[in-house]
This record gives structure tokens, C-alpha cells and sequence, in this order.
């Protein structure tokens, strides 16, 4: 097959799926053809199947906005009449699915021709529970979920989070985020350790983009309170608009020794290998990739009982699944697992059988079936 897929190129979950997801595709023989502002985050390395496509954005003093919407539809809609796209996979409803739909109108003459493509469109979680939830937009995302020829979701909360919110008239599939464990698995680097300048005790982790829901203010309190029972480091990678604050805050605290704020890193498997556990706090989740990722690499989690963390996270098995913002719960938990070592190493253990489950290849054949059976209705 001939796959276009359109996604953000900016670090965060949606964006690394669609990237090993290309990569996937291409690795079985599929041409995959990449729409973004620039290449993927995870992309990596050349591959002969995979060509990327920069979407450039026309600014005009008249407008306030950049016409990256339609510069995108401009560009799937060359793209694909020349390469003959079979299928171009939306990573959100906004704006990447609204711009498949209307290159596939500005090519409808031409479509006479022969089938144009179909649409495919993943929903992450951003454009349902926070650009879906603005009641400006919600007729918008509507519109670009039906008019798809097919829609998945990332997890089962979110499929229902759609349709209450929505009431769609797509069925929505669920075909969760997916781990590469031939490249997530521990694999320890002492150097990393004094690099880093750690010493012998414990490494906590926490990875995202640092937006308000990540809820990055509970982890500082979380850290803070381990670091008066053990000695304690603390890894924050990613970077966004709550990482200031969190700074601030770590001074204020006294624990700025204690803390690393390592920005965005593309190779977070070194660090994953030193860690050994990870938080994640989040009010909201539509599936949490990271966690995945950290299991993967025999990290346990201490994570929240909401949205996607129990679809692959057994509470007291590969962590600990606590209400949001209880920040006494997540501490002694974490704290439990970090100085019982018999208990950690079974939970480490149970992580990485767990995500062996959503190993890429079993996902990315759940993708081709999808496909094909666009292709076939």
C-alpha cells in the first residue's frame, strides 16, 4: 500500500506513534509518505519506503493565523494524485483530518479518474478532551470524525469520551499505542550515572510535554516528600508551560540538588534504563505512552486511576493506579517500591511481560487490516 500520514512533528505521544508507526510500515514493504511542519520527532534514521513532505505555511499580513490547515491539504492533495496515495492516515481530528478531507474534495474532478484515497484518522486525546471540549470547535471535530472512512482511538476511555461527547456517527475502533521492545528494554549505561552526576541511590522519572494536566506541581510534592526517606533523585525529561514553575518551585523547596531537568531528548532509552520508577500523576490521559515505554524498560509506575492507565496498567502487579491528586497515596507507594527491592524487581518483571502485549509488530498488523478493509468498502 501507498500510506500518507499526516501528525504533528513536535515531541509528545501522537506524534512518536506516528513515527513508528511509518517506520513499521515502511519495514513491511509499505510506502509511507510523511506531512508535517517538519520530520517527526522519532523519525530517525533514512529509509528507502519513507519520504517526508514539509508542509511550508504562507503568512499574510491581513490574518492573524498561519494557513497551515489548508498549506497541509495543498500538500496531501499533490502528494497524492503524483504518488497515488491508497490511504492517508489522520494523527487528530484538527487539523490533520479536516485537511485530508479537503484535498480529497480538491480532487474530486480528478478522482473521476480513478478511487481517490480514503481517510483514516486516529484520535489522540488533545482533539477530543481539550480542542473537542471547546464548544466552538465541537461541530468542527464532528464533521472531521464522520467524514472519515474510518476512525480509531488510542484507547477504550477514549472511544467513549467520543462518543458521549460527540455521538458520532463513525463506529470507532480501538487500536492502543504500541511499544518497540526490540528498542524499549533495559539496558543500563554506568557512565549515564556520572554524566548526570547521581550518585548510588534511587532514580524517579518523569517524561512529557508539561502541559496543566500532567499535573508536574503533584510530582514535586511527590519528590519532595521522598527525598526526607531515601535518598532520591529525580529526572524530568520533555519540556512546556509548567516547567518554569516547577523550577521555581524545586528551589523554593530546597531540593534543586536533587532534581535534573533534562528538556526534550529524542533517545529516552538510556535514561529509562537508570530509572527505576516513574510518575505520572495526570488528571487525564487518552492512553500514556510513556508509562508504556517505562514498563517496557522494567520501570514500574506510580500513575493515576484515570483514563487510559488502567487499559494497561494491574494495579499492585506493574504499579500503582491512585486517585488524581492524592499526593499521600502516590508517595507511599512510590516509596514502597523504591525501598523494597524484592517487590520492585517483581513489578519490574510483570512490567516488561505487560508490554510485551502491545509490541509493534501485533499493532502495526492491527493498522494493515484497518487499511485494507477501507480500501475494500
Amino acid at each position: 500500500m501507498k500510506i500518507g500520514i499526516s501528525c504533528h512533528h513536535t515531541y509528545g505521544g501522537s506524534g512518536a506513534i506516528a513515527a513508528e508507526l511509518g517506520k513499521a510500515l515502511a519495514s513491511r514493504g509499505h510506502i509511507v509518505h510523511f506531512f508535517s511542519q517538519a520530520a517527526p520527532f522519532r523519525l530517525g534514521a533514512f529509509s528507502g519506503n519513507i519520504f517526508c513532505h514539509e508542509v511550508e505555511v504562507m503568512h499574510y499580513p491581513l490574518f492573524d493565523c498561519p494557513f497551515y490547515s489548508l498549506a497541509l491539504a495543498s500538500k496531501i492533495t499533490e502528494v497524492a494524485w503524483y504518488e497515488r496515495l491508497d490511504v492517508v492516515h489522520a494523527h487528530y481530528a484538527i487539523p490533520h483530518a479536516l485537511s485530508a478531507m479537503l484535498a480529497r474534495q480538491m480532487l474530486e474532478d480528478k478522482c473521476s479518474e480513478r478511487r481517490c484515497f480514503r481517510i483514516a484518522t486516529t484520535l489522540h486525546g488533545t482533539d477530543i478532551t481539550v480542542v473537542g471540549a471547546d464548544r466552538g470547535m465541537q461541530d468542527v471535530v464532528r464533521l472531521a470524525i464522520n467524514k472519515s472512512d474510518g476512525v480509531t482511538a488510542v484507547s477504550g476511555y477514549l472511544r467513549d469520551e467520543t462518543r458521549r461527547m460527540f455521538s458520532p456517527k463513525k463506529d470507532i475502533s480501538v487500536i492502543p499505542n504500541f511499544v518497540d521492545t526490540s528498542i524499549f528494554f533495559r539496558k543500563p549505561d554506568p557512565a549515564l550515572r556520572s554524566n548526570l552526576g547521581l550518585g548510588g541511590g534511587k532514580i524517579v522519572i518523569h517524561i512529557s510535554n508539561f502541559r496543566p494536566v500532567k499535573c508536574i506541581g503533584d510530582i514535586v510534592q511527590v519528590f519532595h516528600a521522598l527525598t526526607t526517606q531515601t535518598d532520591v533523585t529525580m529526572l524530568f525529561v520533555g519540556d512546556g508551560p509548567e516547567r518554569s514553575g516547577a523550577e521555581i518551585r524545586v528551589r523554593e523547596l530546597g531540593i534543586a540538588d536533587r532534581v535534573r531537568f533534562l528538556g526534550k531528548i529524542d533517545d529516552i532509552v538510556p535514561l529509562l534504563s537508570i530509572a527505576d520508577l516513574m510518575l505520572m500523576p495526570s488528571n487525564a490521559e487518552s492512553f500514556g505512552l510513556a508509562a508504556l515505554e517505562a514498563m517496557a524498560c522494567g520501570v514500574p509506575v506510580v500513575a493515576t486511576d484515570a483514563g487510559g492507565f488502567p487499559e494497561f496498567i494491574r494495579h499492585g502487579v506493574h504499579g500503582y493506579l491512585l486517585p488524581p491528586g492524592d499526593i499521600a497515596a502516590m508517595t507511599e507507594k512510590a516509596l514502597l517500591l523504591l525501598t523494597d527491592e524484592l517487590l520492585h524487581n517483581r513489578f519490574a518483571e510483570a512490567s516488561v511481560q505487560q508490554a510485551g502485549g502491545f509490541e509493534t509488530a501485533r499493532l502495526v498488523e492491527q493498522y494493515e487490516a484497518f487499511y485494507s478493509g477501507l480500501l475494500e468498502g
